[in-house]
């Protein structure tokens, strides 16, 4: 057994990091675990170490020993479930995988779980490097994230898979862009758009480009798809510099069972539960971490530390936090364990939630955590010690459903199906929200957002450009799925670029300069972010007109200065009378319509005086022809 063995340390991993990683609370032992540049008695060359406490022997093997399991042989540490060893003469750039010898017999290959960076697939080796060389050139960005309060600041995120945003003709990496390549013309792109943060999809490495990343064996290293380590921190600096935030997918619900992988690391159940009814996702096929495992907890709460502090990413959304809360997620009666109270909450998950959040808010610099989370669980923003989990924001899914299915319909019907648009504004305030129409929305035969709508080719444009409206209008940050801010017509592919030729057709340009004069409108004009979580930010003026399928509502600036009047028809008839009734006496200026999108310094913008004249239950009004799918935000 591994704690029978004659422990021989190198020291450089203490009594304390042991006792601390052991504990759960090692936030930093990226720094000790894994591959490291070191000089040992003289010699230069590098540390490894790994966390294997059912092993009964553990080798380093690589090109530099023919891949021997007996070569460069580990020792282990105390009762930690550590083993290190020093390799000298070798640097960065070489292949490595530890050869685990289990209590069996048989001898497992495995790449190392804080590898910081992999092979380029189908390769499955870990790549030493040297992540001490970059030199980051952001200070002024990091200084500004930590003073600012996100939710008073607008937050346009543009989530990107950078596989599939634009590819090159040529046959290294599938055409691909490396992450110098996609960093100038992304963040021309964004900047051009309007957007505030690029979200990224499927950064940390995974062996299946079907997963879009979603299944990720190094958790520590940026894909090889699209360059090195330091080519990734190049992009973000880049980012950073032109004031773009970057946020990236982080996946700790669960891990594939590739055999390279964390699965059965060490010949039995190490990173996962030992019981399939909680280790497994039958869905998916994955392993589930075991959050009762101080070292487990520690491997990712550190994982997410390591983003933010070795990278500089400004934040991480969490996809399937759902799957971790509930014990019967995906599973049938019978095939799932209650926790000691008898219910379906995992209790280990919500304890990991809350010291992960606590951690980051502490450390994190003002970096922020979302939780992709699908059902009604409370708190999901509360703070930790109000019983909350912690999390910055909040996907509001139940929003992206509800719009979608409204959308969905002929606008005959839509008067039958007015609640679902007035629905999430009755629960705006419970979190902190982020409305999305993300990747999940555009695949699996489920449309692009334009295929959604309904019509002839001009009713779907129109009903795109109301829809995008409401969704500015509604209170919360914003994100959207690059592509359908210019209409891309059919699904998205993760092996294939976004249309961009679409982008000189004379509709789908609308589209695109529609919203973002959306997103220009939504940066300039602090109402529509400074309160969204707050009833003084938001007033209906009829929410009832269902039989006309027309939306009226205001958008307040804390001090009541610059606030926004919304009016969005959803129906392909004209109201060349319509009037809307007015919270005070004044003049409304016109500032975006869907005819002539935003209207811009030199542009003489319609002014509407307010009449004495009762509308809405208001005093006051205005009268004015509003178009069919029309869209008019006025400023008063």
């Amino acid at each position: 057994m591994a704690g029978s063995k004659k422990e021989i340390g190198t020291g450089f991993i203490t009594e304390v990091d042991r006792y601390l990683f052991n504990n759960g609370r090692h936030y930093e032992i990226f720094e000790k675990m894994g591959a490291h540049p070191k000089k040992y008695k003289g010699k230069n060359g590098m540390y490894f170490a790994v966390w294997a406490p059912h092993a009964e022997q553990i080798g380093v093997v690589g090109d530099f020993n023919s891949w021997d399991p007996e070569a460069n042989a580990m020792t282990p540490l105390a009762d930690s479930g550590i083993w290190e060893a020093f390799v000298p003469g070798i640097a960065a750039g070489e292949l490595y995988k530890y050869a685990i010898t289990t209590k069996s017999g048989k001898i497992l290959f495995k790449a190392d779980p804080y590898a910081f960076s992999a092979e380029y697939r189908p390769g499955t080796a870990s790549v030493t490097t040297d992540l001490s060389d970059f030199q980051w050139g952001d200070d002024a960005w990091i200084d500004k994230r930590g003073s600012a309060d996100p939710m008073n600041a607008p937050m346009s995120i543009y989530e990107v898979h950078l596989g599939s945003w634009r590819r090159k003709n040529r046959p290294e990496k599938d055409g691909c862009y490396t992450y110098v390549e996609a960093a100038k013309e992304l963040a021309d792109y964004v900047t051009d758009m309007g957007y505030t943060h690029v979200e990224l999809m499927g950064i940390a490495e995974h062996p299946y480009d079907g997963s879009w990343g979603y299944q990720v064996t190094g958790y520590f290293a940026p894909t090889s798809r699209y360059g090195t380590p330091q080519e990734f921190m190049y992009f973000i600096n880049y980012m950073h510099k032109k004031g773009i935030g970057v946020i990236l997918d982080w996946v700790p619900a669960h891990f594939p069972r590739d055999a390279h992988g964390l699965s059965e690391f060490d010949g039995e159940a190490l990173y996962e539960y030992a019981d399939p009814r909680k280790g497994e996702h039958p869905d998916w096929g994955t392993k589930v971490f075991d959050y009762s495992k101080y070292e487990v907890d520690n491997f990712l709460i550190a994982n997410a530390i390591y983003w933010v502090e070795k990278y500089h990413v400004d934040g991480l959304r969490v996809d399937a936090v759902a799957s971790m809360l509930y014990l019967d997620y995906g599973r049938e009666n019978g095939s799932w364990i209650p926790n000691r109270y008898g219910s379906n909450e995992n209790l280990e998950a919500i304890e990991f939630f809350k010291h992960l959040n606590s951690v980051m808010a502490d450390r994190g610099n003002g970096a922020i955590v979302i939780a992709e989370e699908s059902t009604a669980w409370p708190k999901v923003t509360g703070k930790p010690e109000d019983e909350g989990l912690g999390f910055t924001f909040k996907w509001n899914m139940g929003w992206m459903h509800d719009f979608l299915e409204y959308m969905k319909l002929d606008p005959y019907f839509r008067k039958y199906n007015h609640h679902k648009m007035t629905f999430g504004l009755t629960y705006f305030t419970s979190e902190k929200y982020i409305l999305v129409l993300s990747h999940d929305e555009v695949v699996h035969l489920k449309c692009s957002m334009i295929n959604k709508m309904p019509g002839l080719l001009e009713d779907k444009f129109a009903n795109l450009k109301a829809g995008y409206t409401f969704m500015l209008g509604h209170p919360g940050k914003k994100l959207l799925f690059m592509g359908q801010d210019f209409g891309q017509f059919h699904e998205w592919d993760e092996k294939a670029a976004l249309d961009w030729y679409l982008t000189d057709e004379p509709q789908n340009a609308g589209l695109q300069s529609y919203v973002k004069d959306l997103l220009q409108l939504y940066r300039k004009y602090s109402a529509l972010y400074e309160l969204d979580y707050d009833w003084d930010g938001f007033q209906w003026i009829n929410a009832n007109d269902g039989d006309r399928s027309i939306f009226s509502f205001v958008r307040y600036s804390r001090d009541h200065k610059r606030s926004l009047l919304f009016v969005i028809n959803f129906t392909p008839v004209e109201r060349p009378d319509y009037r809307v009734g007015v919270p005070k006496r004044g003049t409304y200026t016109l500032v975006l319509d869907n005819s002539h999108g935003l209207y811009k310094r030199g542009d003489k913008a319609p002014a509407f005086r307010s009449v004495k004249k009762e509308c809405d239950g208001q005093d006051y009004s205005i009268a004015y022809s509003l178009p069919a799918y029309g869209t008019a935000v006025f400023r008063f």
